[in-house]
């Protein structure tokens, strides 16, 4: 689902239930990390849930990096905000990547005021994870 949809979707939802819900469908709806993907490689630290993120990196028709994620989490609305994170940076160039300011886009969703501070910790760790990985593409392009 594109990031433009989601946001959408969700900013139709008034009720945080609703929202909650809509987080955890789209975790259900997430592309499955292969079983020997979740190793301790692709585990993001710094999250109280499990998660791993695996990361592939291809070149674009510019010749620069692009990143494409996959992600899982053992915990429901932990993996709908991997499904919404990768949604916003999966298929983008390195360089937009470490552009993009994932945290207005949390804010703009509410998530600061709706969010433990657990999982707003988690989805700071996903981004730097997903930003380094940006950055060591860009390193060795």
């Amino acid at each position: 689902m594109k990031i433009d949809e989601i946001i959408e979707n969700f900013e139709f939802l008034d009720d945080w239930d609703d929202r909650y819900r809509y987080l955890i469908e789209l975790g259900r709806e997430l592309e499955p990390l292969p079983e020997e993907a979740h190793n301790d490689a692709n585990k993001v630290r710094g999250c109280a849930s499990q998660v791993w993120l695996q990361t592939s990196i291809e070149t674009g028709p510019d010749g620069a990096p692009v990143l494409k994620f996959l992600g899982d989490s053992d915990a429901h609305i932990v993996r709908g905000l991997v499904a919404l994170t990768l949604a916003f940076f999966s298929g983008r160039a390195a360089r937009d990547i470490m552009e993009a300011d994932a945290q207005k886009l949390f804010r703009s969703l509410g998530f600061e005021h709706h969010l433990t501070p657990q999982r707003s910790n988690g989805l700071r760790s996903m981004v730097e994870r997903i930003k380094h990985d940006a950055a060591r593409a860009l390193a060795t392009a």
